[in-house]
């Protein structure tokens, strides 16, 4: 899900980090020091808590290991250590991984040399590979990935202070505006990202590498919580206000055929069935051939009443029914199905109106398919100017891998997105989650965004 998404906001990243260890390479501002690197989506992991490692055995250790070989003993053997081999000492070294009890263990001038001459060799390979270092490195992408995200082996660390300039972001974030408005981001939402991302990053001071990573990472996601946190009531609580007033929650439906108006009304029913409540359903699409029969085979397989009239007969009459009814036996929901219809229909958008005047709804809905992407958000805008909607309800969201609509509706028409379509069964819904968006966008493994690469 939304594996587009996580590739664009990671290539930000990367090409960022790319341009400034490069002008920081020409600037001859560049060392490298052991460690990790980590990736962009390794910010966005929770990571485990490692064990402290138990330190009260090193001590005892290092006392037996002394106690077994005296210190004269070893000082008398000397000439026996400077007759050894130079490989063997040098694997002796590496196995005790310390050079304190190296020191006790016959450390004559001689191994110093050795040692002396051995630091001398790995500098040069050093300095002979440090040049390359930085080009190997991007054309080698397949790097050691952990699985808390971080990358093994060197890092490249700025040795003085690096300030991120409006010149380092430009085309970045130039081509970050380009992707994001292919991924069906509407224009306004990709310049909001944008201008956000360069208000946080310009200014930055970067000590190392890694300052890069974080950095875009919490530009990007901060830009895009913004975006996507549109404040609203849950529908949950709305019921339980109305309740308390001795009155059902009544909800319209609003949309265009072919987005899963109905499908959503049944999947609405059996959710609040299965919180405790008693829904209602109204069959006020009375004009589409089939849509009485489509929205009672709903009803039936979850178990909630409907009212329903004649083929061709008032829509706004059945709402009203329908509400009437809920009133008269005590249920708090009222899913009042509309015909599906084109924002630009004038006469069917004034016959919707007159539903929404006669039934007097608490919340009237958009429901959008997620795949459409921006005809999604434009519907739903000359939807809102038509009627007023009060939220949103994206179908197919599971299979939207571009995330575009997801990214954008809320933001256009400053209406939150309630519920999310999950799958085709009746289960498969969910309330929106601001912050079950950002890790779906931002805190999945680096695998998942790279895998179609």
């Amino acid at each position: 899900m939304f594996e587009s998404l996580k590739k664009k906001f990671s290539r930000t990243s990367e090409k960022l980090e790319e341009e400034l260890i490069e002008e920081a390479e020409k600037e001859d501002n560049l060392q490298e020091e052991s460690g990790k690197r980590f990736s962009f989506f390794s910010f966005g992991k929770k990571k485990e808590e490692e064990p402290e490692e138990d330190e009260s055995n090193l001590l005892p250790e290092a006392q037996e290991e002394i106690e077994e070989e005296p210190v004269e003993e070893l000082v008398e053997d000397e000439e026996t250590v400077e007759q050894e081999p130079v490989e063997e000492i040098a694997e002796e070294e590496k196995e005790e991984g310390s050079g304190f009890l190296s020191r006790f263990r016959g450390g004559s001038k001689k191994e110093d040399e050795v040692d002396e001459a051995s630091e001398d060799e790995e500098s040069g390979e050093e300095e002979s590979e440090e040049k390359s270092h930085f080009w190997s490195r991007n054309k080698d992408k397949k790097e050691d990935i952990s699985a808390d995200g971080e990358a093994k082996g060197g890092l490249f660390s700025f040795v003085r202070e690096k300030t991120i300039s409006e010149d380092h972001v430009e085309d970045i974030l130039f081509e970050l505006e380009m992707e994001l408005l292919q991924g069906d981001v509407a224009m306004e939402v990709a310049n909001a990202v944008v201008e956000s991302v360069k208000d946080d990053l310009v200014g930055k001071k970067i000590k190392r590498s890694n300052d890069i990573t974080e950095y875009t990472f919490l530009a990007l996601r901060n830009a895009v919580a913004e975006i996507i946190d549109i404040p609203g009531k849950s529908m949950t609580e709305m019921i339980e206000a109305k309740k308390a007033e001795g009155e059902p929650l009544v909800v319209m439906f609003v949309g265009i055929n072919g987005t899963g108006k109905t499908t959503t009304i049944g999947k609405l029913a059996n959710y609040y069935l299965k919180k405790g409540y008693t829904p209602v359903i109204a069959a006020s699409d009375t004009f589409r051939a089939g849509a009485i029969e489509q929205v009672t085979y709903h009803a039936d397989n979850v178990g909630v009443k409907i009212i329903k009239h004649q083929k061709g007969s008032d829509p706004a009459a059945v709402a009203y029914d329908a509400v009437e009814h809920a009133k008269a036996q005590g249920k708090e929901l009222v899913l009042i199905d509309t015909a599906g219809r084109m924002q630009t229909n004038t006469n069917l958008m004034d016959e919707m109106k007159k539903i929404k005047r006669v039934s007097n709804p608490d919340l009237v809905i958009f429901v959008g398919d997620a795949l459409t992407g921006n005809d999604a958000t434009e519907q739903a805008k000359k939807f809102n100017e038509a009627i007023d909607i009060d939220g949103v309800i994206l179908t197919k969201a599971d299979a939207d891998s571009k995330g575009g609509a997801s990214l954008s509706i809320g933001y256009v028409i400053k209406k939150p997105i309630m519920f999310l379509g999950m799958g085709q069964g009746y289960d498969d819904i969910m309330e929106y989650d601001a912050e079950w968006m950002l890790n779906q966008l931002f805190s999945e493994d680096e695998e998942a965004a790279t895998a179609e690469e």
